[in-house]
Formats: structure tokens, C-alpha cells, sequence
């Protein structure tokens, strides 16, 4: 099991014999984009240390210069904004520290995608691959052929680990931003709540989800409404 600490330093050591890593990677950082049909696209970033997730070292990206189905273009703008934050004079040890490998979920496009952000933001050389679900194959660079490591392999495992939890964490923030989205454009075909309406919601509530947690008398009392608009908002 990976959860002992003698298998987790196993996996890390395989790690760093397999992918030809200059020391062990006692931080890794996994990078995922989730979206459908390029709408609601977000990125993610985990940590793993010393093998064990750091939940506190999590981030989150909404996608802000992509638009359409890009996840190259949209892979390339998280990890630019995430090394522009290690440079930031005020970066919290999140961001400053630099990761000893970074997995993306993908193949080869989506490492090249990666390796070009990191050398455009100026940092020194950070080891990077690329783990593909189908046949988990890893990519890295000035690689031609893919590395296969057994179904068995601990370090194969901890590295699906890592990349099914970026993943898993894009998706739920997809899911968030996705919902959020289709409710605020639910309120614009609602009748009777026009822009002034909608725009006074939002300042009362807070938010598109302040709004979807509001009781239905929350609403009636709101500036503009009254129980029937309340009534719609709710369905």
C-alpha cells in the first residue's frame, strides 16, 4: 500500500530513477483543465508532498484569454499565470515554492503546451511530464517514445494518483462555475426579472449563489420583488 511511508519513498525514488529527475520529487504539482465545448473552462493545480496530497497548497484557475476549444492554449495560460505568481515579491509559500516535478494530465501536446509557458515565464528549469490516461503512458521532454511502467509500478500508481486528483479537483470547480453560469443566464428568461431587477438581486445577495441560496421570503423581500417573481426565481 502507498500509504506507508517506506512504499511512498519507494514510489518517489522510482519516480526519479524513471523520469531521469535530478532529485527527488518531494514536491509535485498536478495540472488539469476541465470545460465542455470550451465554456465554463477552468484549470487546477494540486500538491503532493512527499507523496501525501497538501490540500492547503491547492489553486484554482478560471480561464480568462481563451475562448472556443483550446486546452493546449488554456493548459498554456495556467502555468503562465501560476509562474508569474513564483516571481511576485509577495508570493505566499504556495506560489514561491518551485515544484521538483510537474504532471500534467495529457500527452505529448499538452507537455509541450506546459514546456512552453515555463520557458516563457523565465524560471529555471523545472522537470516536467505528462501522464496519458488511456494507455498511461509518460511523456517528457527530448523523449521521442513514451515511458511504460507496470500496472504495478508504485511510482506509476502514485503518479495516477496525483493526476486523478488534479483532475478530480478541475472537475469540481467546473461543476461550480458551470452551474453558477447556467443559473445566472436561467434568471435572464425568467419573466419579470429584467437587468434593473437582476442587478439588485446581485447587490442584495452578493452573488449568482447568494441568490440560488436565498429562501423564496428572502426574495419576495427583496428591493423589486414580491412573492409571485420570488415564486419563478425559485422553479
Amino acid at each position: 500500500q502507498l500509504a506507508a511511508p517506506a512504499a511512498l519513498e519507494a514510489a518517489l525514488a522510482e519516480i526519479k530513477r524513471e523520469l531521469h529527475l535530478p532529485r527527488l520529487p518531494s514536491r509535485m504539482e498536478g495540472y488539469d483543465i476541465s470545460n465542455i465545448r470550451g465554456t465554463a473552462a477552468v484549470g487546477s493545480m494540486v500538491v503532493f508532498e512527499k507523496g501525501k496530497p497538501e490540500p492547503s497548497h491547492y489553486r484554482r484557475f478560471k480561464i480568462k484569454t481563451v475562448s472556443g476549444v483550446d486546452d493546449y492554449a488554456m493548459l498554456h495560460e495556467v502555468l503562465k499565470r501560476r509562474f508569474k505568481r513564483s516571481s511576485d515579491a509577495l508570493a505566499t509559500n504556495s506560489w514561491a515554492i518551485l515544484p521538483d516535478l510537474i504532471l500534467i494530465d495529457g500527452g505529448k501536446g499538452q507537455l509541450n503546451a506546459a514546456l512552453s509557458a515555463i520557458g516563457e515565464s523565465g524560471v529555471k528549469s523545472v522537470p516536467t511530464a505528462s501522464l496519458a490516461k488511456e494507455n498511461e503512458e509518460i511523456f517528457i521532454p527530448r523523449k521521442k517514445e513514451p515511458i511504460i511502467l507496470p500496472r504495478s509500478s508504485p511510482g506509476l500508481q502514485l503518479l495516477q494518483r496525483l493526476r486523478d486528483e488534479a483532475h478530480r479537483f478541475a472537475l469540481g470547480y467546473y461543476q461550480k462555475i458551470h452551474k453558477r453560469e447556467t443559473f445566472a443566464s436561467v434568471l435572464d428568461t425568467i419573466p419579470g426579472i429584467g437587468p434593473r431587477r437582476k442587478r439588485a438581486l446581485l447587490k442584495q445577495f452578493g452573488s449568482v449563489q447568494g441568490i440560488r441560496k436565498a429562501s423564496e421570503e428572502e426574495l419576495a423581500a427583496a428591493k423589486g420583488m414580491n412573492q409571485s417573481l420570488a415564486r419563478r426565481v425559485k422553479e
